[in-house]
């Protein structure tokens, strides 16, 4: 019985053969990331570089972004938050479960009109809180603020997404509060729920890629619904037909 994960062959353009690749990086090579973790340094820094270099690779491929998360550092949901921003294209975020804490900070941040909530996930809000125990007086006091100051941003990010008052949203955040797809859609976190036609660009992508063909064999050219044929000396030309979803 196989142990680990899974490998599937994956076409590089130099190589004459597949190379077999794990599951993992044949969906980054796909644009699928995923928040299954914590917000570590190790997490966000992998998330944050993926990002990046699917963003050099081809700018123009949307990402997905899938997050089933307690949350974790404040700092490093601001890496990647700020690196959804970052990059140009646009980058779905979908919660499958749970999107608690700075996960639900990171799911509000997706590109607006690709946020998701499946049906039975919950997000859940709340306030930043300090970790600092012990020291001196005056780190504790520079700590306090810095935690009134990150608290104050994420109540105005939130207030932008919803646009509700925000006295309301921050009051909202003074204790755990979760959400259900609905509510969190009317929060202005997620724009739609379900899963029905998330991953249309990238079928419409791979269609339009296979719109053009060029057949060398009998001297033929093809390309949408107009075609070519140079072997009899003859020229085609036929309507082009509209297509839903284009």
């Amino acid at each position: 019985m196989p142990v680990g994960v899974p490998k599937l062959p994956y076409d590089i353009p130099e190589d004459e053969e597949a190379t077999w690749v794990d599951l993992y990086n044949r969906l980054y090579r796909e644009r699928a990331l995923f928040l299954f973790k914590d917000l570590s340094p190790e997490t966000a820094n992998h998330i944050v570089g993926l990002m990046i270099f699917l963003n050099i690779d081809d700018c123009n491929q949307e990402q997905f972004l899938f997050i089933n998360s307690t949350g974790g550092g404040v700092m490093h949901g601001l890496a990647v938050h700020n690196t959804i921003n970052f990059v140009l294209p646009d980058v779905h975020t979908l919660c499958l479960g749970l999107a608690a804490s700075m996960a639900a900070f990171v799911l509000a941040g997706g590109s607006q009109t690709k946020r998701i909530a499946f049906p039975n996930a919950r997000v859940m809000i709340h306030q930043p809180k300090s970790a600092f125990i012990g020291g001196y007086m005056d780190d504790v006091l520079m700590d306090g603020d810095l935690v009134l100051q990150l608290r104050y941003e994420m109540t105005n990010f939130f207030v932008q997404r919803s646009h509700k008052p925000f006295w309301l949203v921050y009051e909202d955040m003074e204790r755990d509060v979760f959400l259900t797809p609905e509510e969190a859609k009317a929060y202005g976190i997620v724009d739609s729920v379900g899963h029905n036609g998330i991953f249309d660009s990238v079928e419409r992508e791979r269609r339009e890629e296979g719109n053009g063909s060029v057949d060398s064999g009998n001297g033929s050219v093809h390309s949408g619904n107009g075609s070519v044929d140079s072997g009899n000396g003859s020229v085609h030309s036929v309507g082009l037909e509209r297509r839903e979803g284009y």
